[in-house]
């Protein structure tokens, strides 16, 4: 977008008197109102205000770009005001900055992802050159600054040398103007030194520039200039890099880039061996490793949900029934009523919709959220429960991924395509193509697979269970582990309770026998193994897998061996017993939760009983193996 087209001279002022960054603030903003770029000038300053209080938007060399995003604003534009005399207490990243120039950007909040970035990635870029924003400080009238603005920048002055690549990713709190000008910064001063300069952005447009696995392979290394986590790291795990904060290249740019030349000439290649990067785009993935990821994204988000309404759940379960309040709890609207109702909303009304949502989110993206989201709740419209749900978020994902790279459009249009073609004829293709071709099928085979799970009873129920509890240990919250999840869930969604029951006891072993080896035999593990396990057992009593982890990967086949053995044992015995378990994610509390063939006492008895017994036989496994292993080493030495 033309910077020019952004303003008019009606709207640029200069020479002007004031005292206090506020007063300037408000003349801005009434200019711009009177200009009828705003239908509501209070609440655009307000909008302006909350901008503010996410970092400064006073930068150095006098400049500084208030901005703000409202649905007050009508017109994407931008004022601009010269001081005659600076104003010294403007709060800027450089703390002796006296600002002298200011760009108030005014974008509708319906562009905020498009027009807002364009304009003020462009404009924070072309400020961010000292020469040109001089040029703006020395203008003698309204028309030459609009012609700064309509001015092509010019190219032809990036020196590229030949002394290496440097990379960089930026990222502000905001994800706006910080994270173009420390880019641009970077960039430039990587020319002047020498170097070609490749800057990845991940601001609130997403990820910008993105670095690709010839670059990574090819840099000598890379500057991570960030106020908020990164995404993708693991590109970078080895290769030199220095990590400040996004205000430090704007502020020093030499002085970050020679950081990381010092840090660059005391790389050891023998400590942390490069190795050849392989890019993970979605283009590169195969059709079955985009729809593993895929899966796999879609249960890590649902994850806490069904903790969290699991956990509700079971309050109010364990308040109705301790305190006799099922009269209350039946009374609509009661707060023991509204209670349960939060538990179940969280498990019944967002589960499927989320899992649906992140699992295109995976695949497309940001823009296959809402079709996701939309396919899930077309899925529970239909009854075609957990396996309409995934279907519906690979469809979704792949659709809009497809979409992306068919239909977009730059300029004041891109704002249209993301922000009504993406989400409104996503969601519509998605939900009629769930409602009323593939999802009925689907609810055929969701209510097929219910009946089968009604049969497994006896020796099949055993073998069912024997097979969950290999499966949980397996990779301790991995991809075999969620994969039972998954089912587990499915099933619970169906209606059958045991398989999600044995799950829950079989989750125990691993943290329980941990601890309790390293308690009964202290000498065979070392002082880091005794810490992990003196706590794996409290995170089995929350249903947490994953902290026996560190522990499994200095001896994994032993120690994953181990843990197999006797939550295999654990597993047959709770799904033959027939136990269920209505509510999940209550860990250790879940035993009061039990129901099916036996309950109260004895089904906790049983369902925690189950546990103990796997994690003793993976006790004495993991000290036999132990021994082992010590023997072992002591024959060799």
């Amino acid at each position: 977008m033309n910077l020019a087209n952004a303003t008019s001279q009606a709207l640029i002022f200069l020479e002007r008197d004031f005292e206090t960054r506020e007063e300037v603030f408000e003349f801005m903003t009434q200019k711009l109102y009177e200009q009828g770029k705003l239908s509501d000038s209070k609440s655009f300053l307000e909008a302006i205000y909350d901008r503010e209080k996410i970092s400064v938007t006073g930068f150095e060399n006098g400049l500084a770009i208030p901005h703000g995003k409202s649905s007050a604003v009508l017109e994407a534009s931008f004022a601009v005001v010269r001081l005659r005399r600076p104003l010294s207490d403007y709060p800027s990243l450089d703390p002796n900055n006296k600002v002298s120039l200011i760009f108030m950007l005014a974008i509708p909040e319906s562009e905020a992802g498009s027009t807002h970035l364009d304009i003020l990635a462009k404009l924070a870029g072309r400020l961010s050159d000292s020469s040109y924003l001089e040029r703006f400080k020395k203008a003698k009238s309204t028309t030459e600054i609009i012609a700064l603005l309509d001015e092509k920048e010019d190219l032809s002055t990036s020196i590229e040398g030949e002394k290496g690549l440097i990379l960089g990713i930026t990222a502000c709190a905001a994800g706006i103007a910080h994270t173009y000008m420390a880019a641009e910064s970077i960039t430039k001063t990587a020319n002047q030194l020498g170097y070609k300069a490749r800057i990845e952005k991940q601001g609130a447009k997403g990820i910008e520039d993105r670095i690709t696995s010839s670059e990574v392979n090819e840099a000598v290394g890379i500057i991570l200039a960030h106020d908020v986590s990164l995404k993708g790291m693991e590109r970078f795990a080895n290769i030199p890099k220095i990590d400040t904060t996004v205000a430090e290249p704007i502020k020093h740019p030499e002085e970050i880039i020679n950081r990381l030349l010092t840090k660059v000439e005391n790389f050891v290649p023998g400590s942390e061996a490069r190795e050849e990067f392989t890019e993970e785009d979605e283009s590169a993935k195969s059709l079955k490793q985009q729809i593993k990821d895929s899966i796999l994204t879609g249960i890590s988000y649902i994850i806490p949900i069904i903790i969290a309404g699991g956990m509700i759940s079971t309050v109010a379960v364990l308040i109705t029934q301790i305190f006799g309040l099922q009269d209350l709890a039946a009374v609509e609207g009661s707060w023991l009523f509204l209670l349960k109702g939060l538990g179940g909303g969280l498990l019944g009304s967002l589960m499927i919709p989320v899992l649906s949502g992140y699992m295109a989110y995976s695949i497309a993206d940001k823009p296959g959220l809402t079709p996701g989201f939309a396919g899930g709740l077309a899925a529970m419209t239909i009854n075609s429960g957990f396996l309409g749900g995934m279907l519906a978020g690979l469809f979704a994902g792949f659709l809009m991924n497809w979409m992306k790279k068919n239909i977009n459009a730059n300029g004041v249009f891109s704002g249209f395509v993301t922000f009504w073609i993406y989400p409104v004829v996503g969601s519509l293709i998605v939900g009629v193509v769930m409602l009323f071709l593939i999802g009925k099928p689907v609810a055929a085979l969701n209510n097929g697979l219910i009946g089968w799970l009604d049969t497994l009873q006896g020796s099949n129920a055993l073998l069912l269970g024997a097979v969950l509890g290999a499966m949980v240990s397996f990779d301790l919250g991995g991809p075999v582990n969620k994969a039972a999840y998954a089912f587990c869930i499915a099933a619970m969604s169906n209606g059958n309770f045991i398989p999600y029951c044995t799950f829950a006891s079989v989750k125990m072993v691993s943290a329980f026998s941990l601890s309790a080896a390293c308690l009964i035999r202290k000498n065979l593990f070392t002082e880091q193994e005794k810490e992990i396990g003196n706590q794996t057992w409290l995170l089995g009593l929350a249903g947490i897998t994953e902290g026996a982890i560190p522990f499994a990967m200095g001896d994994p086949i032993r120690v994953i061996g181990s843990f197999i053995g006797g939550s295999i044992v654990t597993g047959a015995i709770v799904a033959y017993t027939g136990l269920g378990l209505n509510v999940p994610g209550a860990g250790i509390f879940s035993m009061f939760l039990l129901e099916g063939n036996y309950s109260g006492v004895t089904g906790a008895l049983i369902w925690f009983g189950a546990a103990i017994i796997g994690a003793a036989i993976s006790t004495i496994l993991l000290i036999v193996t132990r021994q082992q292993k010590l023997r072992k080493a002591t024959v060799s030495d």
